[in-house]
């Protein structure tokens, strides 16, 4: 697998002329740094806090440790998916992390294949947005850029949406006040965004408005990148569009006031309101009947009217008419009231109590392990360099099938290759068995899980345990039940000090084991 991530590993801090916080984790992991709020932080820990940024980490992640994080992708850990030409997936996700204390929560954005072919300009972008830091934001916490795959990595707010809190709501809708301090916090992270040279923002809309564990709500940093580097800014129904966007194609910073203004809308009706019809009735007066029927007249008069005028400012079809970001604040902040009551309550939703750490990871089945899974347990690298001379090849059977071409155009080379790096393998030179392996993995002629999991190993050998886990996975994509491929993975997980998942793996490994044993009797 082609991998960008070499030259861009290391941990960036958005304000490099200041230290990072002490406890900063080391280069190749994510670095979490907490500030001051006026609630309780974040379980990421990497939020802003007061004023309008703070230090926090910002890192690349491996592909290895999101798989992990998500469960593998697993589809009862998606929580979004939106896009058409370009589809793309949010995960909900734990990261492993060093210590005691809980796992930090996340949300990962899987963009589809080749939504970003230039891995440079994925990464480029990722590190502008992840600059951010704001207590009003979903704060970006770091990227993967791995092969073809590209995925971010955000706070996680496990309070819903806007939109759920609004038009699906359960138990109760949101109140009067609750919707002025939605309207107010999400100005403040849209100036804060221009101020901080970052003023456009792809396809606001009631979905991308996210709450976090204490009910404030945040604006989601995935919108302040595009689904794919070509590809629309906005996938809402076109009624919803700015219309210079429809004429244009291109996002101003004008067109994001024109969505926040559909925002205002949705906070004002409690549904989903054409603009062009919400003018309407603005302009006949006829704001009762604009107005979310289900608030029950609980509402002033006065902060509605203010609220519907400016709505009515943001959706102008000349873009020069809408305010700037500075005067959506300006007006914002004196509706604003009931501000000792914490969001949580006006959401109804419970208060936010500490995670405590979870109990230790359940131990691998009692019985009597195999010479493999005895090396893996104990870190042998050297038993295990010493089974896979002894087993050679014969878990290989069945995984090619090569035309008569193919065959006499390439295969001689490549089995040469081969042979030269089974040889630097059974003399332990590694770095030598890891060139000659990688000729005949490019080649590509030929599949073997075999030359993955001694290259695995040989990663292990040169301390790279992010490029032995990418290994062992191939090997399991070649032969899914193999079970020196998840024995493999085991060993890099340690290496990665992701005990837990390396604990799970070896339990699977020795089970598949076990399995293949009573099927071969």
């Amino acid at each position: 697998m082609g991998c960008c991530r070499s030259s861009l590993r290391a941990v960036t801090h958005p304000h490099p002329e200041k230290p990072p916080g002490a406890g900063a984790a080391p280069a190749r992991r994510p670095s979490f740094s907490a500030s001051a709020h006026r609630a309780a932080p974040p379980p990421a820990a990497a939020a802003a806090a007061s004023g309008s940024s703070s230090e926090a980490g910002f890192a690349e992640f491996s592909l290895a440790e999101l798989r992990a994080a998500t469960g593998g992708f697993a589809a009862e850990n998606i929580v979004s998916e939106s896009g058409d030409k370009a589809p793309n997936f949010v995960y909900r996700g734990r990261l492993q992390q060093h210590g005691q204390g809980p796992r930090p929560a996340i949300a990962v954005k899987k963009f589809g294949k080749m939504a970003w072919p230039d891995p440079k300009q994925f990464a480029e972008e990722a590190r502008g947005v992840g600059r951010l830091r704001h207590r009003r934001l979903a704060n970006l916490i770091g990227y993967c850029c791995d092969g073809d795959e590209r995925l971010l990595v955000a706070e996680f707010m496990p309070n819903d949406t806007l939109a759920k809190h609004v038009f699906h709501w359960e138990n109760q809708t949101i109140e009067w006040a609750m919707r002025l301090r939605v309207a107010y916090h999400i100005a403040e992270a849209l100036d804060y965004c221009s101020n901080e040279g970052r003023p456009l923002y792809h396809d606001l809309n009631a979905y991308r408005v996210l709450f976090d564990e204490n009910g404030d709500p945040r604006l989601s940093c995935f919108g302040l990148m595009k689904n794919s580097r070509d590809g629309k800014s906005y996938s809402t129904n076109l009624a919803y569009t700015p219309p210079e966007y429809l004429r244009t194609g291109r996002v101003t910073p004008e067109s994001v006031i024109f969505s926040f203004g559909t925002v205002l809308l949705d906070l004002l009706s409690g549904k989903r309101i054409p603009p062009s019809h919400a003018l309407d009735m603005m302009r006949g007066n006829n704001i009762q009947m604009l107005m979310d029927s289900h608030l029950e007249g609980n509402y002033s008069t006065e902060e509605a009217t203010a609220l519907v005028d400016l709505a009515s400012q943001c959706l102008q079809y000349e873009a020069r008419d809408r305010p700037h970001t500075k005067k959506l604040v300006t007006i914002l902040e004196p509706l604003q009231t009931k501000l000792e009551v914490p969001s949580y309550e006006m959401l109804g939703i419970p208060k936010h109590e500490e995670e405590v750490a979870p109990p230790p990871a359940p131990q691998p089945p009692q019985h009597p392990l195999s010479p493999m899974a005895e090396a893996c347990s104990r870190m042998d690298l050297t038993a295990i360099q010493q089974i896979l001379v002894s087993t050679h090849y014969r878990d290989d059977a069945g995984s090619n099938e090569l035309s008569f071409q193919e065959w006499t155009q390439q295969m001689r080379d490549m089995l040469e290759a081969r042979k030269r790096g089974d040889l630097a393998f059974r003399d332990k030179d590694f770095k030598t068995a890891i060139e000659c392996y990688t000729q005949f993995v490019d080649v590509g002629t030929m599949v073997s899980p075999t030359v993955y999991a001694r290259r695995s190993l040989c990663h292990l050998m040169c301390d790279q345990p992010d490029a032995a886990l990418r290994d062992a996975m191939q090997a399991q994509c070649v032969c899914p039940d193999w079970p020196t491929a998840f024995y493999m993975q085991a060993v890099a997980l340690s290496k990665l000090d992701m005990q837990s998942d390396a604990k799970d793996m070896l339990s699977e490994a020795s089970q598949l084991e076990e399995k293949k044993q009573k099927n071969s009797r």
